[in-house]
């Protein structure tokens, strides 16, 4: 009786992929009393780099105007590269979509926080996200493209 190889998953590396902060309008903008609306526009994506290891790049955008002036924008791309071995492929979409992108998601906080507060700001502090939300959206999305596509 052979055994199967047991099911790997580790994280081989976690970096700051890319960052970027723009302040346009300062230091005008420093003199304004009106707080600005903040929008935040996650996304991740995985691909395979060799055998059993995966990038995964969870790019995060905080971008807070007043009226239609932005105050900042702040970008980063918090990555990850992941050992994943002998894990069904029905598991491999949630391990990439979801257990990936938690796994980066504090890095990210912590970069957008540290940034925005050295840009001469309240540090933005992102909420608990949940990338299983996420994940299931994508999927009903893709499913519903595909499903429109002629064939």
């Amino acid at each position: 009786m052979s055994e199967s190889p047991l099911p790997t998953f580790s994280i081989e590396k976690v970096y700051l992929k890319d960052l970027s902060v723009e302040v346009p309008n300062a230091p005008e903008v420093f003199l304004s009393t009106e707080a600005p609306t903040v929008e935040v526009n996650i996304n991740s994506a995985a691909r395979p780099v060799q055998d059993g290891l995966f990038e995964v790049v969870l790019t995060v955008t905080i971008t807070a105007r007043i009226k239609d002036k932005t105050v900042f924008l702040v970008e980063t791309a918090q990555a990850g590269v992941f050992q994943i071995r002998n894990v069904p492929q029905a598991d491999m979409g949630p391990l990439l979509g979801i257990a990936c992108p938690n796994t980066l998601f504090p890095y990210a906080r912590e970069t957008i926080s540290t940034v925005t507060s050295r840009a001469g700001f309240q540090p933005v502090i992102l909420a608990p996200m949940s990338f299983e939300n996420i994940y299931q959206q994508q999927a009903e999305q893709l499913k519903a493209q595909q499903g429109s596509k002629p064939n």
